[in-house]
């Protein structure tokens, strides 16, 4: 059984026991949250329920972590103008795994 899921504007095809990093979630590490769900389907898509817009909170996570990604460098540079500009971003994230599909 897998489910579409929606959070921090991106959507993510999960199944139960996937682990994966998502938009910061502003929740302690350890509690257990909800997810909007989209669609659940079976494996071999015998069984099909999909949401005008939504199914609702259908889908449970833990969350494992609160992190930040590695750094990401963004350099501008204009030519003849002595113009250089270096910026890093790390951008934070919250590792989850599923852990019921409903």
């Amino acid at each position: 059984m897998f489910a579409v899921v929606k959070t921090g504007g991106k959507q993510y095809i999960v199944k139960e026991g996937d682990v994966l990093n998502v938009e910061k979630l502003e929740v302690e590490q350890g509690k257990t949250i909800t997810l909007d769900t989209l669609l659940i389907a079976e494996e071999d898509a015998s069984k099909m329920d999909v949401g005008t817009p939504s199914l609702g909170e259908k889908v449970s996570a833990e969350i494992i972590e609160q992190g930040r990604a590695k750094k990401v460098e963004v350099i501008k540079y204009k030519p003849k103008v002595r113009y250089r500009r270096r910026v890093g971003h790390r951008q934070p994230f919250t590792k989850i795994k599923i852990t019921k599909i409903a």
